[in-house]
């Protein structure tokens, strides 16, 4: 019947969990308040960065290396890079590091290690340094070195210290000679990096430079590649290459880029007795639209097949060839 309030239903029984309420008491508004910002990695005890935070801490207290502070942080095969350290593995390039002076926390040697010139040299550049020197077992090494070939020897070095794009041109200022630098654009595999390395050391270039973001730096398997070059040739890390490559230009360096649709041939490669940049793109892109356009001129290498290309660091190799060749003519 209309209108019947006794009803099944029409009504809430008294004290019942849907009843009315007077206000929240401020609970609302306590839930709105939140927990404050979210802390920092490495200050919550469960995270990565936190136990290694821990780790590195452990070892300067202990004054040796804690296993996890070599632990990777994205490294790449050949070496491992954490926050604050860098595993260098091989016989030649652990030998270049030590005759160039890069500061080294740590010297790991093979147990039973079959000696040679190198390895003595080694031992006693550490011992006349006063590094710590460890012998280890192969496992312990194969594991630091992430499982490389180390050749029974690897060092463990500071993070590398990148100079700037005006430290090049003042090293070529100081040499006497013209300038003669490497620019690499979006080159990202670190063995590319070590073989330009490499090859500038041998060609009497005064400096590499790449872009801090999207390109390879120098980790171990750039130290690597490079036997060593990467003691030796100083790499620039620039935050834009573009404005780099402009700033250069107003100094009076004429730049060349790499690329297989070039204006002229290597034979050709014009500026190579002035100060001049070389540009080497990526394998798959080559140069990319705005570091084309500041090039004075764009050469290509010859090849037989138009199906095949050059990494960039035999472009560069043979570049560096050409210029050397140029100039002492």
């Amino acid at each position: 019947m209309a209108g019947n309030s006794q009803r099944r239903g029409a009504t809430r029984k008294p004290g019942s969990k849907k009843g009315a309420v007077v206000g929240t008491g401020g609970h609302g508004r306590r839930a709105l308040e939140g927990r404050g910002p979210t802390p920092k990695a490495e200050d919550r005890p469960y995270h990565p960065a936190a136990k290694r935070k821990a780790a590195v801490e452990r070892q300067g207290a202990s004054g040796r290396p804690a296993a996890s502070a070599s632990r990777s942080a994205g490294g790449t095969r050949g070496g491992r890079t954490s926050s604050t350290h860098e595993i260098v593995a091989g016989r030649n390039s652990v030998l270049e590091a030590l005759r160039a002076g890069i500061p080294v926390t740590t010297v790991y040697v093979a147990a039973r290690l079959e000696a040679d010139d190198r390895t003595k040299e080694i031992v006693a550049t550490a011992a006349d340094a006063g590094y710590p020197l460890l012998e280890v077992s192969r496992t312990e090494l194969d594991r630091l070195t992430d499982g490389a070939v180390h050749q029974g020897v690897a060092i463990q070095v500071p993070p590398y210290d990148y100079a700037d794009g005006e430290d090049l041109l003042d090293a070529a200022e100081a040499s006497g000679r013209p300038a003669l630098v490497v620019a690499l654009d979006g080159v990202t595999d670190p063995r590319n990096l070590g073989a330009v390395l490499r090859s500038a050391g041998a060609f009497g270039a005064h400096g590499v430079l790449v872009p801090e973001r999207r390109a390879a730096g120098v980790t171990a398997s750039a130290w690597k590649v490079s036997a060593g070059a990467a003691a030796r040739v100083p790499v620039a890390r620039v935050t834009n290459l573009v404005r780099t490559l402009q700033e250069y230009k107003q100094a009076g360096v004429f730049v060349v880029g790499l690329d297989g649709g070039g204006d002229v041939t290597m034979a050709d490669l014009p500026f190579a007795t002035d100060p001049l940049v070389l540009v080497v793109g990526s394998e798959g892109k080559g140069l990319s639209r705005l570091v084309r356009a500041q090039c004075d001129a764009v050469a290509a290498i010859p090849i037989a097949s138009a199906v095949e290309s050059l990494n960039a660091g035999v472009a560069a190799g043979i570049a560096l060839y050409e210029v050397a060749r140029q100039r002492s003519a």
